[in-house]
């Protein structure tokens, strides 16, 4: 456990981003350190170590990651360090995508306690299990504690740990990515301190002074209107309103105009609400999930989730405007609700950047333009964690953000 020293304490949270494209993978760690230590040393008037490190490698360094991150904390002043590699990933206002390029973000947090650790999950004959936590967590956790989750995407069921972190503490905010850039199991590689691992998830949990709050777009507007189910089963929407779902969604497509058609074809996604207790819905108030297929004859909907007779969804389409509208929604709201943080962790879909906007550094650009100049850090994730209403859900295509900031 790593407590901030008490000389410090009634200071707000630091902190500094370094970034490199250096072609040698331990030239550029180096060089992003220096520029991190250099910006958080001017900021503190200390060049003490960190409380908190974070670590993103492109994937582009290849056979070199596995060593040299095998070494990393003695490269990184921190007393707790956590990192992955990704596809690509972004510092400040900038994004680099599949290029060679090491972003290192630091943090003093004083009056924070931050506890990293490394999870593994595995079968027993009473069900899975996740192992690892450490024993500063076994009994009370820190008070406003939020969780920073950067897991593998082949070994690590994080639906699952999420439903049972809820079970344990409910309202625990979750934030982070999985990792990109491996594609089979065992390519990918996460860090946590001196040890290195190519399963599992590691993290940290922040708490005491400082909190991680979580700030998600997804990237979806909102066609038709909201309509109940009426009859499912598992993950199929059979009736919405007492008529067959293909049926409603055929008539919301008949008034819809040429581009938001295209849409439907390409793009169709559903919400489900994430609470049934709101008089209007409004941007945020669904958990997207895609639309896997529709069976004419039946008029049966597929989508990427458990639904159940009672909800209500509402038909959204996506593309790069719809994108950019919503993730500077989500921030213009922040910002008139006066939010400065001191710095910022995002993860965003390895499905945006250039594969979804027209320019580049979109979700870099518009953090620092709404909530900027703020020191960022992030990578391009196989799946972004964080909240929707009161639960925590993996998302694709979405942008997840968690905003550094004094706890009260």
């Amino acid at each position: 456990m790593t407590a901030a020293p008490d000389t410090a304490r009634g200071c707000g949270p630091t902190c500094a981003v370094g970034v490199s494209t250096a072609p040698q993978l331990d030239m550029a760690i180096r060089s992003a350190v220096a520029d991190a230590r250099r910006d958080l040393a001017a900021l503190t008037a200390t060049d003490a170590p960190a409380d908190l490190a974070v670590v993103f490698i492109s994937a582009a360094y290849g056979s070199d990651i596995r060593p040299v991150c095998e070494g990393l904390a003695e490269i990184v002043p921190a007393h707790a360090l956590v990192g992955t590699t990704a596809e690509g990933v972004l510092a400040a206002g900038v994004e680099y995508e599949r290029e060679p390029a090491v972003v290192v973000w630091l943090a003093r947090m004083p009056g924070a306690t931050v506890v990293p650790f490394a999870l593994e999950y595995g079968q027993t004959p009473d069900g899975g299990l996740f192992t690892g936590w450490p024993e500063a967590l076994a009994a009370e956790w820190p008070r406003h504690a939020s969780v920073l989750l950067l897991a593998d995407p082949f070994s690590f069921p994080v639906d699952a740990f999420i439903k049972r972190l809820e079970e344990d503490r409910p309202g625990l905010p979750i934030v982070g990515g999985m990792a990109s850039g491996g594609w089979q199991p065992g390519s990918n590689t996460l860090v946590v301190g001196p040890r290195t691992y190519d399963v599992g998830a590691v993290g940290v949990v922040v708490g005491g002074a400082v909190r991680l709050r979580p700030v998600v777009s997804q990237g979806c507007r909102p066609i038709g209107r909201p309509l109940v189910i009426t009859k499912s089963e598992e993950n199929l929407i059979i009736e919405l309103g007492g008529r067959p779902a293909l049926e409603r969604l055929r008539e919301i497509y008949s008034e819809l105009d040429a581009t938001d058609r295209d849409l439907v074809r390409t793009s169709l996604h559903v919400g489900r609400a994430a609470s049934e207790y709101v008089d209007r819905f409004g941007p945020g108030d669904f958990l997207v999930r895609t639309v896997a297929g529709a069976d004419p004859e039946s008029g049966v909907l597929a989508v990427g989730d458990l639904v159940r007779t009672g909800q209500t969804i509402q038909f959204h389409v996506r593309d790069g405007q719809s994108a950019h509208d919503d993730l500077q929604s989500v921030l213009a709201r922040e910002r008139a609700a006066g939010t400065r943080p001191a710095g910022a962790l995002v993860f965003s879909c390895n499905g945006r950047g250039s594969r979804l906007f027209d320019e580049p550094h979109h979700d870099a650009r518009c953090l620092q333009e709404c909530l900027g100049p703020l020191p960022a850090a992030g990578f391009f994730a196989q799946g972004e964690i964080g909240p929707i209403g009161k639960h925590t859900f993996v998302h694709g295509f979405t942008a997840s953000i968690a905003l550094v900031e004094p706890a009260e």
